[in-house]
């Protein structure tokens, strides 16, 4: 074993997933501690970790390169070859038909698998290089993610095993295209706690009047690991967190009051079952109590100076817009929360894709550059992964009929772009080569278990050792697959 890698004992923070003895009435009361207080000494002890006074240093696996991750996923599946897999070879080809030496008979999807003809079609847009490092991308479209080519790590080969959108965002969300997994940051919070016992570990950012596959609440749900671990979904409206406030006529004098009688009578239940969800249905309640002035502090973007709003771009100040839920990224980020997950639908462009992938661009590409610079001027992005990505990409023929005008592109699992910065991660870089018709990997492919197992590397996490116990099976979020991608992380 690695010499910087700590052994994993079974009372090891990061595989505390045995399953736990029945608690007497003793040990029940001595977990509990003498009340509410108590707990909430419990939590900022475990702040930043799962063990009293630990670091998040002291109990990952080896010393990590990043503490926190913000996750931009771009739902619907950006179309690779229009954005950042350069292919002049395909340009030359559009019309033709989709050789079958290429597909090799692989699947497709039944929107498209019934076609009578696959004609190609290369990208409208120009590519160019950018950067010292010479990253070649549509600069067209994403002018402001050119200006950033020297601080991403850009994976044109990513692959998923999925070729429709649930278990395909699923995948990418859980280590799994089924449902009942946790999500990403139900694991990082598990294994390696919270950074702020006032603000949840996991927070969740939708982008508002958007449209395309529906976003369920599973994806940010904490499967079989406990509740506490759920991602906690941040709205625009005037209360960001539903439920939060105090009820007209209750003060936060009498809602402590009231926690702490609900205390005993769950101290009382513990002591009699054993039942360890109590302990976790406490610290929700502690957490929302805490909530209450958190919450109202992070969202209120109004010490904001313009120059930065400038930099997000004038969306920045609609709140739930995707410029702006960036900006509260970074708040969030500021602030501890060790996951934030940003959703941006609208990218299923099966038809009208030259309309519609402009408008994409348009609304992502200054924002998600900006947060990279902002984090970048307040020492944050050193600590921090940033990711740009969706759940699949698009095939390089149209669907239906060819028309220059308004051509879609059906769903592409073997191939995809995604892109990295921060926390490790090295910049100016491309990793990985599609074939001359952007069909298939030739070189260095980065399987969905690669790249959770990479993410989970740069925050110090052994991703064969990060499991939790369920059903008499130890799962993890890489199932039993998964190798680090050296090539885009630094030494």
């Amino acid at each position: 074993m690695n010499a910087n890698r700590r052994q994993l004992t079974a009372n090891s923070p990061l595989c505390t997933g045995h399953e736990q003895p029945t608690l007497t009435r003793r040990s029940a009361l001595a977990r509990l501690g003498g009340g509410l207080g108590s707990l909430a000494l419990g939590n900022l002890l475990t702040g930043q970790g799962l063990g009293a006074s630990q670091t998040p240093e002291q109990i990952s696996h080896f010393f990590p390169k990043a503490k926190r991750v913000i996750y931009m996923f771009q739902s619907g599946g950006p179309s690779q070859m229009d954005l950042f897999d350069h292919k002049p070879h395909l340009v030359k080809e559009t019309g033709k038909e989709l050789p079958d030496s290429v597909r090799g008979g692989q699947r497709l999807t039944g929107m498209s698998g019934n076609q009578a003809s696959l004609p190609l079609v290369g990208s409208p847009y120009k590519f160019a290089q950018h950067g010292e490092s010479g990253m070649w991308m549509n600069g067209e479209l994403l002018p402001y993610t050119a200006g950033i080519a020297d601080e991403i790590s850009l994976i044109n080969t990513m692959k998923t095993e999925a070729i429709n959108h649930g278990p395909a965002i699923n995948f990418l969300q859980t280590g799994s295209q089924l449902s009942g997994r946790p999500a990403m940051g139900s694991w990082l919070d598990y294994g390696l706690g919270s950074l702020n016992e006032n603000l949840p570990s996991f927070v969740v950012l939708i982008t508002k009047g958007k449209s395309g596959q529906p976003l369920q609440s599973r994806l940010w749900g904490s499967g079989f690991l406990p509740g506490k671990h759920d991602g906690v979904r941040f709205r625009s409206a005037k209360d960001a967190v539903l439920y939060l406030n105090n009820p007209k006529g209750q003060s936060a004098k009498g809602r402590r009051m009231m926690l702490d009688r609900l205390k005993d009578l769950h101290q009382a239940q513990l002591a009699q079952t054993g039942d360890l969800e109590l302990e976790n249905r406490i610290s929700q309640y502690e957490m929302a109590f805490r909530m209450q002035s958190s919450i109202p502090e992070v969202t209120d973007m109004k010490d904001e100076p313009e120059h930065i709003y400038k930099m997000y771009g004038e969306d920045a100040k609609t709140p739930g817009t995707y410029a702006a839920n960036c900006l509260l990224a970074r708040r969030l980020c500021e602030r501890g929360v060790r996951f934030i997950q940003l959703y941006h639908q609208g990218w299923d462009q099966h038809g009208k894709l030259p309309e519609k992938l402009p408008i994409q661009a348009k609304e992502t590409d200054q924002a998600s550059a900006a947060l990279v610079m902002d984090l970048k001027q307040r020492g944050l992005l050193d600590d921090t992964v940033i990711v740009w990505g969706g759940e699949f990409g698009r095939t390089n023929y149209c669907q239906g009929n060819y028309n220059p005008k308004s051509f879609g592109r059906d769903h592409h699992p073997l191939c995809f772009s995604t892109w990295v910065a921060g926390g490790g991660f090295k910049g100016g870089v491309t990793h990985g080569q599609t074939d001359d018709y952007g069909y298939n990997i030739v070189k260095d492919p980065v399987h969905v278990h690669d790249f959770h197992a990479t993410l989970l590397n740069q925050l110090g996490v052994d991703h064969e050792q990060l499991t939790y116990k369920y059903q008499g099976r130890y799962f993890r979020l890489t199932d039993v697959h998964g190798h680090v991608v050296k090539n885009i992380v630094k030494a």
